[in-house]
């Protein structure tokens, strides 16, 4: 079964808005570092899903740019998600405190050394470099990366 998701990484020009993933019991992405993101609701466009989870999770007005897309199969029991990935560089307001974990701007070079899922690392890295639009898949066991595919776009 499909899911639909976000994940939005905000970036200040020198660091990334990250999130500790520390507040949530039973949390598949538990002390990992992530950007924020999350679900899409009934009747929203990916865009106005990014925007929504920013603003809920950080406080901060956005304007998202999609960068890409990620399905990861059966990432979740029975659930194959399916990530629309945005960066912001466009964005005011002050942070709040996240009931999800902990907000931390991280500079661009520590960003590829926090613990967090072994794709991500590809892909931000991916958002960092200022790659082309992308479609990748990335398939895991649990914890571990199995398999990654990626078509960029020019």
């Amino acid at each position: 079964m499909p899911q639909l998701a976000t994940i939005c990484y905000i970036d200040n020009g020198k660091e990334l808005l990250m999130l500790h993933r520390n507040k949530k019991p039973n949390d598949v992405h538990e002390g990992k570092w992530i950007g924020v993101g999350g679900k899409l609701e009934r009747g929203e466009t990916p865009q106005e899903c990014a925007a929504r989870e920013i603003l809920e999770e950080t406080g901060l007005k956005a304007k998202p740019v999609l960068k890409g897309v990620i399905t990861f199969p059966e990432f979740t029991p029975d659930l194959d998600w399916y990530t629309y990935v945005f960066k912001v560089t466009e964005f005011e307001g002050d942070l709040i405190d996240c009931n999800e974990g902990t907000l931390e701007w991280v500079p661009y070079d520590e960003v590829l050394s926090k613990p967090t899922w072994e794709g991500d690392h590809t892909f931000v890295e991916w958002l960092l470099e200022d790659k082309p639009f992308f479609s990748a898949k990335f398939v895991y066991d649990g914890d571990k990366l199995l398999d990654t595919q990626v078509d960029f776009y020019e």
